[in-house]
């Protein structure tokens, strides 16, 4: 069991920036059609309550901009665009294009088009002005970008002073016992139910879990975000801190 879960994990820390960061897209984009199904099913549903819990945390706003970073399929912009008033914008980024034009066609479905814009750009190098969002959110984004204290940075920029930043990604289960019964789940099962319903060859999900284990733990990313200039730094476990919250103000 030991040697199954930190061989794949070995695997992606020895990928520079650039090349994770390629291998990652195209992953991404062969299971793109399949996304929010296999999030579903390997979450058993969750992952809709921990987005709702991350979105409630943004302040509301009568007229407000956010940006959902790594935004995929929008589920999480969605649910942002309440909070930024009958008169707010929410942009949605996402690098990889094939998830974000799965999330164009949600946003469209639901008469949002006009309120939330789809834009293809990198974390890293995300190109708009100082002080523009009164927030920012990131939804499972983080630990797959190639530099994370670069992106961390170049978020609380584009801030607006006093706004927040809210980060929802997997992080260490505070329980031992919970650590070793998702150490199975992770490398053994998620890896064979994502692969039979997404038909998938690329490895990506060999590589999620592999993600999870090298990307830095609640407190550790408490640092990450302090280094970058945040204050009020704090985070929230949720399912036994399988997945976390962190929230940072400018």
């Amino acid at each position: 069991m030991a040697q199954d879960s930190q061989a794949p994990a070995k695997v992606v820390s020895t990928w520079s920036g650039q090349a994770r960061e390629q291998a990652v897209q195209r992953m991404f984009t062969a299971i793109a059609g399949v996304y929010d199904l296999n999030n579903t099913l390997l979450s058993f549903g969750l992952h809709y309550r921990w987005k709702k819990i991350a979105a409630s945390l943004i302040t509301p706003v009568d007229q407000g901009m956010a940006l959902d970073v790594g935004a995929g399929t929008a589920d999480l912009a969605l649910l942002v665009e309440p909070r930024m008033g009958p008169k707010g914008r929410v942009i949605a980024s996402d690098l990889n294009h094939a998830m974000l034009s799965e999330g164009l066609k949600k946003v469209a479905d639901k008469g949002l088009a006009d309120k939330i814009i789809c834009l293809q750009a990198s974390a890293e190098h995300l190109g708009f002005a100082d002080n523009t969002f009164d927030a920012v959110t990131t939804g499972f984004c983080m630990r797959n970008v190639g530099d994370l204290p670069q992106a961390v940075s170049e978020i609380r920029r584009i801030i607006k002073p006093g706004g927040r930043f809210i980060c929802l990604e997997f992080s260490r289960p505070v329980f031992g016992w919970l650590r070793t019964l998702y150490d199975w789940y992770s490398f053994t099962l998620l890896p064979w139910i994502g692969t039979k319903v997404a038909r998938d060859s690329t490895g990506v999900y060999e590589y999620l879990p592999a993600s999870i284990r090298t990307f830095p733990d609640q407190e550790r990313l408490c640092q990450i975000l302090r280094a970058a200039g945040f204050q009020q730094v704090e985070y929230r476990n949720l399912t036994g801190g399988i997945v976390a919250i962190h929230i940072a103000v400018k």
